[in-house]
């Protein structure tokens, strides 16, 4: 299991666009992706579950990643989050 803390940038927060692309990018990886912010989680595979954790700019978020090649699919997720979130 790999974990890895991002803080969102974005002006508006995960709004539809970047979950979109989040969920895209996150079901073409061999491992699982999940999202977490205070005491709520979510599968970064689905849309409206990430949408719905509600993160707004200048929150933090944590990403575990597991099973699969963790490796690559963290690094994967942190490049995506630089330039996408």
């Amino acid at each position: 299991m790999k974990q890895f803390t991002y803080t969102i940038t974005d002006p508006v927060g995960i709004h539809a666009r970047p979950a979109g692309m989040l969920a895209k990018a996150a079901k073409a990886l061999d491992s699982i992706v999940t999202i977490n912010k205070g005491e709520k989680s979510a599968a970064a595979t689905k849309l409206m579950a990430v949408m719905g954790l509600g993160v707004k700019t200048g929150e933090t978020i944590t990403f575990t990643i597991e099973g699969g090649d963790e490796e690559a699919s963290a690094a994967a997720m942190e490049q995506f989050c630089k330039e996408n979130m």
